[in-house]
């Protein structure tokens, strides 16, 4: 399972890159705003920044919900750097510009999926990833690992090439629940990633282990 951080804070990007195991990163007009960045020319420079970084997709989110400008948003973000993916909303106009970024060698990203039908239409429109918000369902009272299992399983038997990205990760042990049942990647918070170091019968081990070499 690849691990992409899911920010749009260069200082969080460098250090998640910096324990050698991030593969891409994902963002959304919240986490943008969240830093401060407002503005096509600012947003277009922060997106080149983490290019910069990262040797992996980075995932650009359109900010509109008709076709044409969905397209028209697209293609500037597509520009911007090999490596990014433009990120479209599940929305009707949505699957139509995916369709039309497929058909035109434009990576793409579905957001804001919450049902297997949902993900059955993306992966049909050549999407090359799909990302249930886990979280998300969770908070509604459904299960949200559940539906990763159900879209993997759906995924497999039926020979889609597009890539289950589990999102809206809430705590580290989304991430293991999200590896057992097959996700493809795993966007997360920094924080939930610090959380898969930490045990507390490591750090009574590491103690006794220090402890132990003063006596040598």
């Amino acid at each position: 399972m690849k691990f992409f951080i899911d920010t749009a804070n260069l200082a969080q990007i460098k250090e998640a890159h910096e324990l050698g195991i991030l593969d891409g990163v994902t963002t959304n007009p919240s986490l943008m705003a969240k830093e401060g960045i407002r503005g096509e020319e600012a947003i277009t420079k922060h997106y080149k920044d983490i290019c910069d970084l990262v040797d992996g997709d980075i995932s650009a989110e359109v900010l509109s919900t008709d076709f044409a400008t969905i397209i028209e948003e697209g293609k500037k973000l597509a520009d911007i750097h090999p490596n990014i993916v433009v990120k479209v909303p599940m929305i009707k106009d949505g699957i139509k510009a995916i369709k039309w970024f497929t058909d035109n060698g434009i990576r793409t990203n579905c957001t804001l999926v919450f049902s297997a039908g949902q993900a059955i239409l993306a992966a049909k429109a050549g999407a090359a990833y799909v990302s249930p918000f886990i979280g998300r369902i969770d908070d509604s009272g459904w299960d949200g690992v559940q539906l990763i299992e159900q879209i993997v399983q759906i995924f497999s038997i039926q020979g889609y090439k597009t890539e289950v990205l589990a999102a809206s990760i809430r705590n580290p042990n989304h991430i293991i629940q999200c590896a057992a049942a097959g996700a493809d990647i795993c966007t997360c918070p920094l924080e939930s990633i610090l959380g898969l170091l930490k045990h507390p019968l490591t750090d009574i081990g590491l103690a006794k282990f220090l402890e132990d070499a003063k006596k040598m």
